[in-house]
């Protein structure tokens, strides 16, 4: 007898916990750890996150319970201080009968862990992308750092020790959905496995069923440029329906959470950061764990709490109308997903109907900078007889700007420097008058990136700033041409 003979006998006689068996006969052999409710750069108190030693014993648990294949999430798994002693530790489990250890990861620091995490015992690894746009990247995840993604990305698919490599795209109508092909193009020389998911509903993810987009409609967009696409076989509790083209080395899938539900071959159960057991991904119900380990509860109490939990699992989750986002917690692997209200579905400027919002009072505080010469600012009255106080002026002025806002947004066509991950206005005004043009100007330019700032406020709000307006040249009037010399 083989060496995979002898494991399938040997997992053959392995009991498998009745308490990790529902009330459908579904057998759960396949525990997520989020270890982490942290993305990059954002901090939380960690009071309530579990342990290392908790994490390895509930790992433990489930593994003597029947479950084989582990897979870290988070959060940002990656920023979990002891990552890779984890993954060592989890390791320790093989004898017990995991067989693979996994992670799903954002690739931003990853690619200075990667070799430590394989050599300690990590088999399988997501990474998750959405686009090839470094600007998009940006307004979509709210930091930089997509060069750092497809390096992590290179890295991993030339470890011979991975045995799997898969990218998660989450797909949005208007939003990445342009880029499937490209995506698919990854695995022609590559042995990636790129998987398109369904845009699902979760706290703080502004999602809306218009951005959904059917993993038929994907399919076929992609057969029409590939028809000899052909069905790969999947395995019995993959969540992902897998295709190939033949002569590509990799593949691609579709996971289907929203449209086609495979909820009848589920397996999956998982912890959240702070130890509490969910055994759906779109069910609110949560059991705490944590607060049972550390209560005192023996090994058996907890196997009784997980059964418990397993046991009520419901034979499917709701449909998409139907899925309750306000309790559910958010999902930060999936991350909160920009929504541009303001484009309609062919990409053209479009009014939003606000006639259903609450009358509520609202209040926000935006400053700006404007640098004077010394002369100027030494003296603000100084141009007091010919056009009045200066501030008073400006300050009237700026309230009338205020009011008139809904008269004054214009549409402009904007350029983003994707060097300074900005966008740069420009606006050329042209009349036959006896004043003007430098306002206009200046309007239009600081208005336009105003504009902007509403559009992509759910997105970077807080990270946004509106600088260096000024007028770059002028022709014709009292005061002649001229151009700004460039610093």
């Amino acid at each position: 007898m083989g060496a995979q003979g002898k494991i399938a006998q040997i997992d053959s006689q392995r009991p498998f916990s009745p308490s990790l068996v529902d009330g459908f006969q579904r057998k759960h052999d396949y525990l997520r750890i989020s270890l982490t409710e942290k993305c990059n750069l954002r901090s939380f108190s960690k009071e309530h996150i579990l342990t290392d030693d908790e994490v390895i014993r509930l790992a433990t648990l489930f593994v003597r319970s029947g479950v084989t294949k582990i897979r870290l999430t988070g959060g940002e798994p990656t920023i979990r201080k002891n990552i890779v002693d984890i993954v060592g530790r989890l390791n320790e489990l093989r004898p017990l009968g995991l067989k693979s250890i996994g992670m799903t990861t954002n690739g931003l620091v990853l690619s200075r862990k990667l070799s430590d995490l394989v050599k300690s015992g990590l088999t399988h690894l997501n990474l998750s992308l959405d686009t090839f746009d470094p600007f998009k990247f940006e307004l979509i995840t709210r930091r930089r750092g997509h060069e750092a993604v497809l390096r992590a990305l290179d890295m991993a698919l030339n470890n011979p020790l991975l045995r799997s490599v898969k990218l998660n795209v989450v797909v949005m109508k208007d939003v990445n959905d342009g880029e499937i092909l490209d995506f698919v193009d990854l695995t022609k020389k590559t042995r990636l496995s790129v998987r398109f998911i369904e845009f699902m509903p979760f706290t703080g993810n502004s999602w809306q069923k218009d951005k959904m987009i059917p993993s038929s409609e994907l399919l076929h967009i992609i057969s029409q440029r590939h028809p000899g696409v052909r069905k790969a076989s999947d395995e019995l509790n993959d969540t992902a329906r897998s295709y190939v083209i033949p002569g590509y080395r990799g593949s691609f899938g579709f996971i289907s959470s929203m449209s086609d539900h495979f909820c009848g071959s589920c397996n999956r159960l998982r912890i959240t950061a702070d130890g509490q057991i969910k055994v759906c991904l779109f069910d609110s119900t949560e059991v705490s764990l944590r607060d049972a380990m550390r209560s005192g509860a023996s090994d058996e109490a907890l196997l009784g709490v997980i059964g418990r939990a397993v046991g009520n699992k419901k034979e499917k989750h709701a449909g998409m109308e139907d899925i309750d986002v306000i309790h559910n917690r958010p999902m930060i692997l999936i991350g909160a997903s920009p929504s541009f209200s303001h484009i309609d579905d062919h990409g053209r400027p479009t009014m939003v109907d606000v006639g259903h919002k609450a009358v509520t009072r609202r209040q926000a505080v935006a400053t700006g900078r404007i640098v004077l010469t010394r002369d100027a600012f030494r003296s603000p009255k100084a141009k007091a007889r010919s056009k009045g106080n200066v501030l008073t002026v400006a300050q009237l002025a700026g309230i009338m700007a205020c009011k008139a806002t809904s008269t004054l947004i214009p549409l402009l066509e904007l350029s983003p420097v994707r060097e300074t991950q900005s966008i740069r206005c420009t606006a050329t005004v042209e009349c036959d008058a006896k004043t003007g043009v430098e306002m206009e100007a200046l309007t239009a330019v600081s208005v336009s990136l105003l504009t902007v700032w509403d559009m992509v406020k759910a997105v970077a709000g807080k990270e946004m700033v509106i600088q260096d307006i000024m007028v770059t040249s002028k022709v014709g009037g009292k005061s002649g041409d001229w151009t700004r010399v460039q610093s």
